[in-house]
């Protein structure tokens, strides 16, 4: 079974360096595009960006929101993961 575009009901269990890959790329682009309106940018993203697909738009929401102000900050421990100080150790 094909996972759902919309992102909501991912088919299977998403592996936590697939979950850390999705929320870095996407705090990625928020930051490079500043947005005026950062859930439709970020929708748009996870719509186009295949391999998010797989992991659940609003986990990668929750996951960006609680992302520190400052600094350089990469995701990671998949779903149960948190920001960690420093850049993601690949892209």
């Amino acid at each position: 079974m094909s996972p759902d575009p919309s992102g909501e009901n991912p088919s299977g269990e998403v592996p936590a360096a697939l979950f850390d890959l999705a929320v870095n790329r996407a705090a990625a682009a928020l930051r490079g595009l500043r947005p005026a309106d950062p859930d439709r940018a970020l929708a748009a993203w996870h719509a186009r960006t295949r391999f998010a697909r797989r992991v659940s738009l609003n986990a990668v929401k929750a996951a960006l929101s609680s992302r520190p102000m400052e600094g350089d900050w990469h995701w990671s421990g998949g779903p149960q993961g948190s920001w960690q100080s420093g850049r993601a150790p690949f892209p």
